[in-house]
């Protein structure tokens, strides 16, 4: 299996591994900082980069029973046991991680106001959305919300990652926001706790600031069904630029 880097460090964007695995003409790493769709979140682009001084572009990932496969784009993959350099896209990382947590500050107000779930989700680079299991929505609740989601973006609560076992995670709802078949087969569930504001369980990328999310700016709301209400957010740009770590 692949030891994923992001998981713990969203701010590493690059690092040096092995092909240990081909499929589906990509291949699969021992280690990578690369973030595999899923969750409503895109999957990282980047370049591969082997020992020999050949140079392929990774187009997407994804997830697999035997680890993160890396799609390479426009050549041949390097063979098993190639040892390679792996350095994504940053500009695009990071704003999927300020569109992520910034749904997440949205997922937690609408918690505390109505108790409410999240049943789906699209992040793209500039502008995100995301639905909610919730009888009653109009433009002006939408307003507020977006509201105490930019108040809490301005008090720059730290955001941290942390793990907690499936079963124990299980025993809180409040940690659990997903449909129950969203929910991946994990033993140890990750935890994105927002200080101070919430916590819930989630395997994407985030900031570790509020303030990096940027201003947050309501686009439209949609009703898709007599329970589930879409929302669509866009981002101003952040008032610091981002930091990656190599």
């Amino acid at each position: 299996m692949t030891d994923c880097l992001y998981l713990t460090d969203a701010y590493l964007v690059q690092c040096d591994a092995t092909v240990v695995g081909l499929r589906d003409g990509g291949v699969i790493l021992d280690r990578t900082v690369c973030y595999p769709e899923g969750g409503g979140q895109p999957s990282d682009t980047g370049t591969l980069t082997s020992s020999d001084g050949g140079v392929c572009a990774i187009s997407g990932a994804s997830k697999s029973s035997e680890g993160v496969v890396h799609a390479v784009a426009g050549t041949a993959p390097p063979a098993v046991g190639t040892p390679v350099h792996l350095a994504i896209d940053w500009r695009r990382r990071y704003q999927h991680m300020r569109y992520h947590s910034c749904l997440h500050l949205l997922s937690g107000a609408v918690f505390r106001r109505f108790g409410a779930g999240i049943t789906g989700g699209q992040i793209y680079e500039d502008r995100a959305r995301t639905d909610f299991s919730m009888p009653e929505f109009n433009r002006a609740v939408a307003e507020e919300l977006i509201a105490e989601v930019n108040r809490v973006v301005a008090e720059d609560h730290p955001v941290r990652v942390r793990f907690l076992p499936r079963a124990e995670a299980e025993r809180d709802p409040s940690l659990v926001r997903v449909a129950a078949e969203l929910m991946p087969e994990v033993d140890q569930v990750r935890l994105i706790d927002i200080e101070g504001y919430d916590v819930q369980a989630d395997g994407g990328t985030h900031v570790r600031s509020t303030k990096e999310v940027g201003t947050v700016r309501l686009d439209r709301i949609e009703n898709k069904g007599a329970k589930n209400k879409r929302v669509y957010l866009v981002l101003d740009a952040p008032p610091d630029g981002p930091t990656a770590r190599g």
